[in-house]
Order: C-alpha cells, then structure tokens, then sequence
C-alpha cells in the first residue's frame, strides 16, 4: 500500500471518528448524560475533535488542489 493510499485512509477514519465522536457527545450532552465534574473533560475532547476534523478537511482540499 503506497503512503498517499494509507494517509487517505488515516484522513478519512479521523474524519469519520471524530464527527461520531462529537455526534455521540452532543446526544450524551443532550440528554443530560454527564456529571458536572465531567465537563471540563468532555469539552475538551469535543474540541480536540473539533480541531482534528478542521485540520482533516484542511488537508484534503491541499491534497485536491
């Protein structure tokens, strides 16, 4: 497998890992699923995800282009 083929796929499970990721943290988030002592963390990781999937798509339109 050449490196483009496997840093495609490396960019697209990221892509796809991080949108559940803040899908399943916006539903938990929702329906009041998480202690107050739990936030800090939760956002955290919702931003770290937020972040990863910029940079994914920032990625792929360099790689487009």
């Amino acid at each position: 497998m050449s490196d483009k083929t496997s840093n495609q796929q490396l960019m697209d499970l990221a892509n796809r890992v991080t949108r559940s990721t803040v899908a399943v943290i916006d539903t938990v988030t929702g329906r009041g699923g998480f202690r107050g002592e739990e936030l800090t963390t939760i956002g955290q990781l919702r931003d770290q995800c937020i972040a990863l999937i910029q940079l994914v798509e920032q990625m792929q339109s360099e790689s487009e282009g």
